[in-house]
């Protein structure tokens, strides 16, 4: 099994900054789509939850995943324990079953009420850009840190398996949620094999069958083997209008109002 790299932090934090500058700088160069609300404004709003979501994790679970991974490698917990296997066939396997594993979560929080309420909050942003891919409520983040610690426990996916995964998913939901134009014939061949800005952005529109589709983040196979992947919006992706029909106002989108979201009972029926 492979060990836990030195300073996990530092790299995972070295991957976010540098992959969230590059995109940024992309992002002006290349837009998809025409801004509709005050760029600052947002990210003013979207990167104070980064902040919050950081500190509340690190009060709640002071065990990193990545951590958990070496204390499960060192006293044999797992599955990938019970018998030798190649390190690289485990990082691979682990990064697949993970990668899996937010895909079902996802598809969970748009399906049971309760869990939408607290991911609804991601779907309120008016625009899409790379800060987009950072706006999870803090209930959020603390539920899937939860799940995915246990799904390392139960896997007992090698430390480098866990950084790799955790880089990735962090790039790409950045990605995936990038106002970035990319040449048609690229994204048809990318998207075979990671989450596209233009494959994603389906699933941030606020028609219900377009806004229950794409919920990959990473890996593009799951929308596709398990039937939820719609190729593009029905309105285009000039045309299509993003957010929840039931929040439309900046004003109501500020950070306090974004933390107080899962707390309000109403207006939060979907409709079709």
């Amino acid at each position: 099994m492979a060990p836990l790299p030195a300073h996990p932090d530092i790299w995972r934090l070295a991957a976010f900054v540098s992959v969230f500058a590059l995109l940024a700088v992309l992002e002006q160069a290349r837009p998809r789509r025409t801004r509709t609300v005050s760029q600052s404004r947002r990210w003013l709003a979207n990167l104070s939850i980064v902040a919050i979501d950081t500190v509340a994790a690190r009060l709640a679970f002071p065990l990193a995943p990545f951590a958990l991974a070496g204390l499960a490698q060192a006293r044999g917990w797992g599955l990938f324990h019970l018998w030798p296997i190649p390190a690289g066939f485990e990082v691979a396997a682990s990064v697949l079953l993970l990668d899996l594993l937010i895909y079902t979560q996802h598809r969970l929080f748009h399906r049971l009420p309760l869990f939408w309420r607290i991911h609804r909050m991601h779907h309120t942003d008016l625009d899409l850009d790379v800060s987009s891919g950072t706006r999870f409520h803090p209930l959020e983040i603390l539920l899937s840190l939860a799940i995915k610690l246990a799904a390392v426990a139960l896997l007992g996916a090698s430390p480098l398996a866990v950084l790799v995964f955790e880089i990735l998913l962090n790039a790409t939901s950045m990605f995936s949620h990038a106002n970035l134009r990319l040449p048609l014939p690229l994204d048809r061949w990318l998207r075979l094999v990671v989450v596209t800005p233009d494959m994603h952005r389906v699933h941030h529109s606020v028609i219900v069958r377009e806004t229950d589709s794409n919920f990959g983040f990473n890996l593009p196979w799951w929308d596709r083997l398990f039937g939820t992947y719609i190729p593009q919006p029905r309105e285009g992706h000039e045309g299509m209008r993003i957010g929840l029909k039931e929040w439309r106002n900046q004003d109501e989108l500020d950070l306090w109002p974004l933390l107080k979201i899962p707390f309000i009972a109403t207006p939060t029926v979907k409709q079709p």
